[in-house]
């Protein structure tokens, strides 16, 4: 590898520092649900347009991850940040449930067209290098600059929500476009590689030839399945984290709505979240060094704790919600790496976007179920319930799954 190359593929992980810092400060994340809610959506039509965004994500996850392995996972994350900006602009102007759930379906897509193609990048970009050892290391400095992003973007989605949700959203569409700079500046992997003879050559995206895009992608998918079926330790990775992380993400998500309806104002929600964003930061810190000292007993005790979290929420006491949701946030942000690391380092290079896009898919099936229905539950039995509820099955569930 000559020295010029060498030195672009190592300026992608301080680019990718700096697109997850922007790119996470997502002021809307902290408020979305109120913004559905004072636009007249109940919480089960709140969960419907969640579900939505899942199916969309699960239309187009593997698909994107393909053309992210296939075309470039430059260009694929470029696309995501334009369909980031296009969304931001519906969810400006919609005023009915059709037209928020276009703009979420469209967020979705933007969502897929990055999730495998960042990680994969970064992933590659290591290993061409030789340092593929430090990547639960960079992965949890990025999971810090996004707790970090996110705190900050909670605290003005609150401050800018609590003025006009027209100027949050109008901020939500600039960070999508600046997150662009950085992207352009990445170096796409160079490389071949081979799916059942066809040669795929990767200079600056990836250029095809021999046979039509198609049958390329046929065989692509084809590989990745054999892969999921000769190594069942990636599927069991796969579906037990979908399920911790969708059930946290209720939690995260719809305590909006739970703390608004014990009297908090929108700025006071922010502030929770942002503490639970600092709980997340020290979370991500100490992933690694917690996981070389524990194990699998890490593990098992985080899902516990978020179950037990969601148990918590059932007092409705304000001061142990706030504490026990810090818990669960920083329960979450310590099993991400893990969970990454994992699962990369059992997928060969040429299909990790696509694979890493299959993880995504399963975590879009669980929000889908579990979505829609605590919200339905909710509008009959109180968010405090639905959550003491959810607790009790992750609870049975982190036990059952790992005396299997």
């Amino acid at each position: 590898m000559d020295r010029q190359l060498k030195n672009k593929l190592k300026r992608n992980i301080p680019l990718d520092y700096i697109t997850a810092f922007i790119t996470n400060l997502n002021m809307q994340s902290s408020v979305w649900v109120l913004y559905l809610a004072y636009c007249g959506l109940s919480l089960a039509e709140i969960g419907i347009v969640e579900g939505i965004y899942h199916a969309t994500s699960i239309l187009f996850e593997i698909p994107s991850g393909a053309v992210a392995d296939l075309l470039g996972r430059k260009r694929s994350m470029v696309c995501s940040r334009v369909c980031t900006a296009i969304s931001c602009v519906v969810m400006l102007f919609a005023r009915n449930f059709w037209l928020f759930a276009a703009g979420f379906a469209i967020q979705a897509l933007g969502n897929n067209l990055n999730s495998g193609s960042e990680e994969a990048l970064v992933y590659d970009s290591m290993k061409l290098l030789g340092q593929e050892e430090g990547y639960l290391k960079v992965c949890g400095n990025l999971d810090v600059i996004i707790e970090v992003s996110q705190g900050i973007a909670t605290v003005l989605g609150g401050i800018l929500s609590d003025y006009s949700y027209f100027w949050c959203y109008l901020a939500c569409l600039a960070v999508a476009l600046l997150a662009l700079v950085p992207v352009l500046f990445m170096s796409e992997t160079p490389g071949a590689a081979r799916i059942d003879g066809l040669e795929l050559v990767k200079g600056d995206g990836f250029g095809i030839k021999q046979k039509a895009v198609r049958e390329v992608v046929a065989g692509h998918f084809k590989l990745s399945y054999q892969i999921l079926k000769s190594d069942r330790e990636i599927v069991r990775v796969v579906v037990y984290y979908s399920v911790v992380f969708a059930a946290e993400a209720l939690l995260f998500f719809y305590s909006q709505q739970y703390y608004f309806e014990m009297g908090f104002h929108r700025v006071s929600i922010s502030l929770a979240l942002l503490a639970v964003g600092m709980a997340s930061c020290l979370g991500a810190v100490l992933s690694g060094r917690i996981y070389q000292s524990c194990g699998k007993k890490a593990v098992v005790a985080a899902s516990s704790s978020i179950a037990f979290a969601l148990l918590c929420y059932g007092f409705q006491n304000p001061a142990l919600s706030i504490a026990v949701f810090a818990l669960a946030g920083f329960c979450n942000a310590m099993l991400y790496p893990i969970q990454s690391d994992a699962l990369n380092q059992r997928i060969p290079s040429g299909q990790r976007a696509t694979l890493i896009s299959v993880n995504s898919m399963f975590f879009s099936v669980a929000m889908i179920i579990m979505f829609p229905m605590a919200g339905a539950l909710a509008d009959c039995f109180g968010l405090g319930a639905v959550f003491a509820g959810v607790g009790a099955v992750l609870f049975a569930f982190t036990v059952f799954w790992h005396k299997l």
